[in-house]
């Protein structure tokens, strides 16, 4: 698993069907041991931090179950939580919309025979991904610790839900 990539993912294979995966791991984040840590609503599971350790770029971990050949698999998925996500989304659009924006108005003054001045805003927008990335990638690095206590949590639920059976 790469931790420094939008929205790192991995897979877990477990030896039961998605009906009963999903059933055992629910009982398990409902143990005295991870309860609190974990909500599940129909084939996801959320891995939280508590709202006490919670920094701006803390990560949560999203684990859906799906089915397979030979049993089930668990597809885990971290990401920003909820809101700042959004915010990041949010930015990205407005930030595109304005290069877009940008380029029109450009391309009318240039073919009007004036100074395409307005084309000044497509890279100073690059740059502003560009920047949103890297903070991205800086607030995973901040909180790899919590990325690999989430991971943790996870590797717990599956421990307490099928022991080593799962591949």
């Amino acid at each position: 698993m790469n931790l420094f990539q939008f929205q790192p993912t991995f897979t877990v294979d477990v030896p039961v069907d998605q009906e009963r995966a999903i059933a055992r791991l629910k009982t398990a984040i409902a143990s005295e041991e991870l309860h609190g840590f974990a909500e599940s609503a129909g084939m996801v599971i959320d891995f939280k931090i508590a709202p006490a350790e919670r920094r701006f770029w803390s990560p949560h971990l999203s684990a859906q179950c799906g089915e397979t050949e030979d049993g089930a698999r668990i597809f885990a998925r971290f990401s920003p939580r909820p809101e700042v996500w959004t915010m990041f989304i949010a930015i990205y659009f407005v930030v595109a919309i304005l290069i877009c924006l940008a380029m029109i108005v450009g391309y009318v003054q240039w073919s009007l025979g004036y100074a395409p001045w307005s084309l000044v805003a497509v890279p100073i927008g690059l740059l502003l991904i560009a920047g949103l990335h890297a903070a991205s990638l800086i607030g995973q690095q901040l909180s790899a610790d919590q990325m690999t206590l989430l991971r943790s949590r996870l590797d717990r639920a599956i421990e307490i839900a099928f022991g080593d059976g799962h591949k």
